[in-house]
């Protein structure tokens, strides 16, 4: 049997091993999937830890430190930096990141290449809004004041990355105006604190479609907002299974018809909500 893990640190609870364990045995493949917890002081000399598994999910806080162990990184890897699935090649330990597929995947038939807002401008935030302008997006990037530089830094960035886009920066708090899609790319209306919301009902108002990368819960009262006023809102759920999904192309050839994730997807909700429950 395949030994894959996730490591990260601390680790506490996670959909991870419902998702691949479903994966695994939707694709036939014999895989063991566990929770592999290291420090980030152990890290660094965890390399023949890594290489006793077939693959690897890679979290919170060793998405780039886990990079000094690759051999190679993929193009993914390299754009952001960031290290979130390993393969091992015979003894080779390549790096990719599966984020961007999981969104982007998550995300088709919104209109990306529009007038795109998104809300918090940190790892995820900070991916989707280079993925956004990769896709020809006007973005806006939403931010309370104190992360006005981080966001002017992430300007910097897609610019270099993407030279010509369009890149501005607002105040979360006074956004004006509409646009094609309202992406929520930071923690508030995350478990416990579901009433929470990051903007007013007139920002949701004034925006075609959003997207919440938040999965617990898995309708944020952002999204029931939006979907209250007959808008697509599209939860983080679905971005957590497709990033899993892409993870078992790259290890094993893994292939899924789109039914049997969307499947997925809702039994990982269910599985989120009966916690919530409890």
């Amino acid at each position: 049997m395949s030994k894959f893990a996730l490591t990260g640190h601390p680790l506490g609870h996670s959909m991870s091993p419902l998702i691949h364990e479903k994966l695994f045995a939707l694709s036939g493949k014999d895989g063991e999937y566990s929770l592999l917890d290291i420090a980030p002081e152990d890290l660094p000399s965890s390399r023949a830890v890594i290489e006793e598994h077939a693959g690897m999910n890679v979290t919170i806080p060793h998405k780039q430190a886990v990079i000094a162990l690759m051999d190679e990184l993929g193009e993914s890897a390299e754009r952001y930096n960031s290290v979130n699935c390993v393969k091992n090649d015979n003894g080779r330990l390549i790096g990719y990141n599966t984020d961007c597929d999981g969104f982007l995947r998550s995300a088709e038939g919104l209109p990306l290449g529009g007038e795109v807002t998104i809300l918090g401008c940190g790892g995820v935030g900070r991916m989707i809004a280079i993925e956004t302008a990769l896709h020809g997006g006007n973005i806006t990037l939403a931010v309370i004041p104190q992360d006005v530089p981080a966001a002017q830094a992430l300007m910097a960035e897609i610019m270099q990355k993407c030279p010509g886009a369009s890149v501005k920066i607002a105040d979360i708090a006074s956004l004006e105006g509409s646009r094609d899609l309202l992406i929520n790319a930071t923690p508030v209306g995350m478990y416990p604190k579901t009433e929470a919301c990051a903007v007013s009902d007139s920002v949701i108002e004034n925006s075609g479609s959003v997207f919440d990368v938040i999965y617990n819960p898995t309708e944020t009262l952002l999204m029931k907002k939006a979907r209250a006023m007959g808008k697509t809102a599209v939860g983080g759920t679905a971005m957590l299974v497709y990033q899993a999904v892409k993870a078992h192309e790259i290890w094993y050839g893994g292939s899924f018809p789109a039914e049997a994730v969307s499947k997925i997807i809702t039994e990982v909700e269910d599985a989120v909500n009966a916690m919530n429950s409890k």
